[in-house]
């Protein structure tokens, strides 16, 4: 029998309800470089390092790697850390925030030297860096822009034409001066800012395409951030950290990337059953870093991930038969096809959704199918997950079905911890984000 649920302690409960999953001052050192917004904490990483008992010793898996908060967390702690990870852009982001051996003054240096070279290039085209009410008034050249291919792949509007501009000029100098001693850091720079000060997104949870800014400072604000990782570097004191890797993999084959009983613990955040492309929230820095060049390439992304939403689904998925024989999923996908047709909804969309429950939580099980060769006898493992009702308000109690899944493939089930409640966002009721523990006892 599982134990009853708990509250995550220590740092969760200090930061408070929703706060629970903010980056905390004492935490912005290497992982504020570029995260997720929906990203979660590295005070519930260090938790669960902790209650693990996870030393020097131990490797560490994430297999929903993302921006890296349980690599660099895991580096911070002098364990050793391997994510996995589909999405170029994110996995690039965790590489970067895994590399802390430039020279934080030789990166200040040579990206004074290309802000130089974009601004003088800027200037020789009657335009500014800093933000002008009228900005094309000045310009003497035609705007650059990106290719058909690419700029299809971008959210209507997301970032307007003059920003995209300088943005393009700043990259070209990154390219006519490259350094491949400080390529990924100052490139992973450009991709913050182009998120949070250039660009026109807001992040909701949902991304969405807010207010237009007619022009933005990008090469200030790419030099602030840049000064920011130095800062950082010279913190954590040139210090190498210990064998960190991120591998480019599907979770739902991660046996086939690792090797056997090599991992003493897992910590990860998988995504939820909703109605979020998660590939959009990336897609802006994708598309101007090269990640993403076309849909093929966007296609290719999207099937490399466990099926959550109605937007990466393809006819040939059959995640599903892993769950065909589970009663609750499939009650589940029933009382969402009922609901469907009681409200009369009939798009294409709406009809997806029984199905995106069926492959979503067939896809997890294939996960831990595939995990249990890689893992020691006595791996403990944290799955941070969450309640939906995206699905026709029909409510999804997420950690408690993969609970049942993970016991019928042979973990045990330690428990559900409440990590924070959080209010949905089309009906604001309060839904559980918990922390599913998990142990595995061996073949």
């Amino acid at each position: 029998m599982a134990p009853g649920p708990r509250r995550v302690a220590a740092a969760s409960r200090r930061a408070g309800g929703g706060g629970a999953n903010r980056l905390l001052p004492e935490d912005r050192a290497v992982h504020d470089w570029y995260r997720f917004v929906l990203s979660f904490p590295p005070h519930l990483v260090r938790e669960y390092l902790g209650r693990f008992a996870v030393g020097r010793g131990g490797t560490v898996l994430d297999p929903f790697c993302g921006t890296g908060t349980v690599l660099v967390e895991c580096a911070k702690r002098g364990v050793a850390s391997i994510g996995l990870e589909p999405n170029p852009m994110a996995r690039f982001a965790s590489s970067v925030k895994l590399d802390w051996a430039p020279s934080p003054e030789g990166l200040l240096a040579h990206a004074r030297r290309v802000g130089r070279r974009a601004a003088a290039a800027l200037r020789a085209e009657g335009l500014e860096d800093a933000a002008r009410p009228h900005p094309a008034e000045r310009a003497r050249t035609r705007l650059r822009t990106l290719p058909e291919a690419a700029e299809s792949l971008l959210l209507a509007g997301s970032i307007s034409p003059l920003p995209l501009h300088k943005a393009l000029v700043l990259l070209d100098s990154l390219c006519a001066l490259d350094d491949p001693r400080y390529r990924g850091h100052e490139r992973l720079a450009l991709a913050k800012v182009l998120t949070t000060s250039v660009g026109n997104l807001h992040f909701g949870p949902e991304v969405g395409v807010g207010p237009a800014k007619p022009d933005a400072a990008v090469i200030s604000a790419w030099m602030d951030a840049v000064r920011s990782m130095a800062e950082d570097l010279g913190a954590v004191g040139g210090r190498r950290p210990p064998a960190g890797r991120v591998l480019a993999g599907d979770a739902r084959r991660a046996g086939e990337a690792l090797e056997p009983a090599s991992v003493s613990a897992v910590i990860t955040s998988p995504p939820y059953p909703n109605e979020k492309d998660y590939t959009r929230a990336t897609r802006l820095e994708s598309v101007l870093l090269g990640f993403v060049r076309d849909r093929r390439e966007l296609r290719a992304l999207k099937q490399g991930l466990v099926r959550s939403n109605t937007r990466n689904v393809y006819a040939g998925d059959d995640d599903e038969r892993w769950v065909a024989d589970h009663p609750e999923i499939q009650r589940l996908a029933r009382a969402i096809e009922r609901r469907r047709a009681a409200l009369g909804k009939t798009s294409g969309f709406e009809r997806l959704y029984p199905r995106v429950t069926r492959l979503y939580f067939g896809g997890m099980a294939r996960h831990l199918a595939a995990l249990r060769p890689a893992l020691r006898p006595g791996a403990r493992l944290a799955y941070v997950v969450g309640e939906q009702a995206s699905y026709l308000r029909v409510l999804i109690r997420t950690g408690t079905l993969l609970a049942g899944i993970a016991r019928s493939l042979g973990y045990e089930v330690e428990g559900l911890d409440l990590f924070r409640m959080r209010r949905a966002t089309a009906t604001r009721t309060e839904l559980r984000e918990e922390v599913l523990v998990l142990r595995w006892p061996g073949a």
